[in-house]
């Protein structure tokens, strides 16, 4: 039996899995990201959750015939890094990944960005899906993979379907991750939720603690029906989606989008059933259908994997 190894690196965990060649996952691991001080840092724990995989799959690191990374952008494939996350403390400025894994199992590593992975997972795993489709991820950051005719649109640096850093305000009200302002990614992403909500409180009653550093996206979301203010961050949340989805069907007409990272996950009735309200009206070409992730948490570490299965691609 061949064994293959799929790794998520995101900006909170780090998940690896080790599985046969028809997908089925034999051990699993994770481990927190480490938040500095360098880059080195976070190879290492990258590793070591590989080995932990490894180990409770019952395997031998160099058992492992191939593996995929979905990882946190942006990417530079030809030097198998991640550069400058936005989501990452300021002081890691370069990850290793590559090299350091294709040493650990002396075999090689695809690299993709975390969207990326999840599409391939998403299409790997199902009974049938089309040629034409998107994944979405809507969580600490947001990206997309898009698989357009069958073919996974990567771009030569690795870094095609950062969709989060699409510029939907004008006004640039908002500041994202990167430093640049205006991105869909400072308004819906679960990091800046929490800093749109300041931004737009005026004074207004509400059972938020605005002034709290500590608020999350998940204590607006929580209120959601329940709190009038906690309800306009959300219905300015919503327009904004709904505009980047609907940026996402006119550019690569999808049959198909799947939604899929911790905001939506936790959410379904808030993200999902608000985008397939809103998408229709703001639509002029065919609407997709827009649905869930069928992988939960595992999107992107089974689509790493199913991307050391198929050598790299879809």
């Amino acid at each position: 039996m061949a064994w293959y190894a799929g790794v998520d690196l995101g900006a909170t965990n780090i998940r690896a899995i080790v599985g046969d060649e028809t997908g089925a996952v034999h051990g699993t691991a994770k481990h927190e990201t480490p938040q500095g001080p360098a880059g080195i840092t976070v190879t290492e724990a990258v590793l070591e959750t590989l080995r932990k995989a490894c180990e409770n799959a019952g395997q031998k690191p160099t058992a492992i015939t191939a593996a995929g990374v979905g990882s946190i952008g942006p990417l530079d494939r030809a030097e198998g890094t991640v550069r400058n996350p936005a989501n990452l403390p300021d002081s890691i400025d370069q990850i290793p990944l590559t090299g350091p894994i294709e040493n650990l199992i002396h075999g090689p590593v695809s690299l993709h960005n975390d969207a990326n992975a999840g599409v391939i997972g998403e299409r790997f795993y199902a009974d049938h899906n089309p040629d034409n489709m998107i994944y979405l991820t809507i969580s600490t950051g947001i990206g997309a993979g898009v698989i357009v005719d069958g073919t996974v649109l990567s771009g030569w640096d690795g870094n095609a379907g950062e969709v989060g850093h699409i510029t939907l305000d004008s006004d640039g009200v908002m500041s994202c991750g990167c430093g640049k302002r205006g991105h869909w990614e400072a308004y819906c992403s679960g990091e800046n939720i929490p800093l749109y909500a300041k931004e737009l409180h005026e004074g207004q009653e509400t059972e938020l603690a605005v002034d709290d550093p500590d608020l999350s996206a998940a204590d607006v979301l929580a209120l959601a029906g329940e709190d009038e203010f906690a309800d306009y961050v959300i219905d300015r949340m919503t327009e904004w989606n709904a505009q980047g989805v609907v940026s996402l069907v006119h550019a690569y007409a999808p049959i198909v989008i799947y939604i899929g990272g911790a905001v939506a996950l936790n959410n379904p009735d808030i993200i999902i059933e608000r985008l397939r309200e809103q998408v229709p009206e703001l639509v002029m070409t065919n609407v997709p259908d827009i649905r869930l992730t069928t992988l939960g948490d595992d999107v992107v570490v089974k689509g790493a994997l199913a991307s050391a299965i198929n050598n790299g691609c879809q």
